[in-house]
């Protein structure tokens, strides 16, 4: 059976300012930078203690993944390769403003918007589905995913049912590890 490990980005500038990121490139933070080091010596240890088989990491195109799948890439030694297919939501108009306000958790309720301007939740997850089925095809390997909580949410949503309120309310921790089993 395959395996993934899913890995959110650290902590960014947008974050700290508690703003829509999405399709935005907001840089990481110095903790930020910690996180994904952090992130990196405990896969390292787990690798070490035969708990964790990792062949490749893959990356979303944004610095905030990016730079943190280089990172812990070098710190396991392992090739970073950028997924294109893992890049945040675009969110349109709702990009840059706060990320807590309650017309924009009414907003993620509606899966087929595109919030002007943007990427719909509908076509966002064809497109990480459509990874995670070739990824899962692909038994030789077994992949480190570094991304977007929003690319975490769909993530989630493929390997376990949800409510819309439990998809719409789904989040991981800046640098936090989430393993999942096809």
């Amino acid at each position: 059976m395959g395996k993934i490990y899913f890995v959110r980005h650290g902590q960014t500038v947008w974050n700290v300012e508690n703003k829509i990121c999405g399709s935005t490139d907001s840089p990481l933070t110095e903790k930020g930078r910690q996180q994904a080091k952090e992130t990196g010596m405990e896969l390292k240890a787990r690798i070490d203690a035969g708990e964790v088989h990792i062949d490749e990491i893959l990356c979303s195109p944004l610095s905030r993944a990016h730079d943190t799948a280089v990172e812990i890439g070098k710190i396991v030694n392992l090739p970073v390769r950028v997924e294109p297919r893992l890049r945040e939501q675009c969110f349109g108009k709702w990009e840059g403003l706060a990320r807590d306000s309650h017309e924009f958790a009414m907003a993620r309720l509606h899966f087929c918007d595109n919030y002007d301007g943007g990427e719909s939740m509908m076509k966002m997850a064809q497109r990480i589905y459509n990874l995670l089925d070739e990824l899962k095809q692909d038994t030789d390997k077994t992949y480190l995913l570094v991304a977007h909580n929003g690319i975490a949410r769909i993530t989630e949503s493929y390997f376990h049912d949800m409510s819309n309120e439990d998809f719409a309310a789904y989040g991981i921790k800046n640098g936090q590890i989430i393993e999942y089993d096809f």
